[in-house]
């Protein structure tokens, strides 16, 4: 975790390509939109469940045949502490500048309505939201990490 905070995201890259959730967000849109209609949607829907869990795991294998600094340097750009940490600092920035700015920095990171949002809610917000990032999307996959490299955070 602490390589992703020294070095940041590699923007160089993601303004190149999209980040591997937001490429599996969108596959997983296109598979439901595909797929989730007429006869037959379970059998589809567990055959694109198969697809996705196929190439998760065989992303992550691929990756992991690098080597041990290839596979750590992705786990570090999976984990994305640093992308947690920034929004949530731009959040108490926007709020020391305006309420406007405060509610429109945290708008960024919740998918709730924050147009009525008070200090305190945007606040408790920017909080909440944090704390489920970082157990979801930090400490959960360092820990599969420790238990398998990026095979065991394949897994989740």
């Amino acid at each position: 975790m602490q390589l992703d905070a020294m070095l940041a995201e590699p923007d160089w890259l993601w303004s190149r390509v999209s980040r591997p959730p937001v490429l599996m967000g969108r596959l997983i849109g296109w598979m439901d939109r595909r797929f989730n209609q007429g006869s037959a949607r379970r059998m589809k829907g567990v055959a694109c469940l198969i697809a996705l869990v196929f190439i998760g795991v065989g992303t992550r294998w691929l990756l992991s045949l690098a080597g041990s600094i290839f596979e750590i340097r992705s786990a570090a750009i999976l984990l994305a502490q640093r992308s947690l940490v920034d929004h949530v600092a731009a959040v108490a920035t926007g709020l020391r500048q305006s309420l406007a700015e405060g509610r429109a920095q945290v708008a960024m990171i919740v998918s709730r309505a924050t147009s009525q949002m008070n200090e305190n809610a945007v606040a408790r917000a920017s909080i909440e939201s944090a704390a489920e990032n970082l157990s979801d999307g930090v400490i959960a996959p360092a820990f599969w990490f420790l238990v398998g490299g990026l095979r065991g955070v394949g897994c989740l």
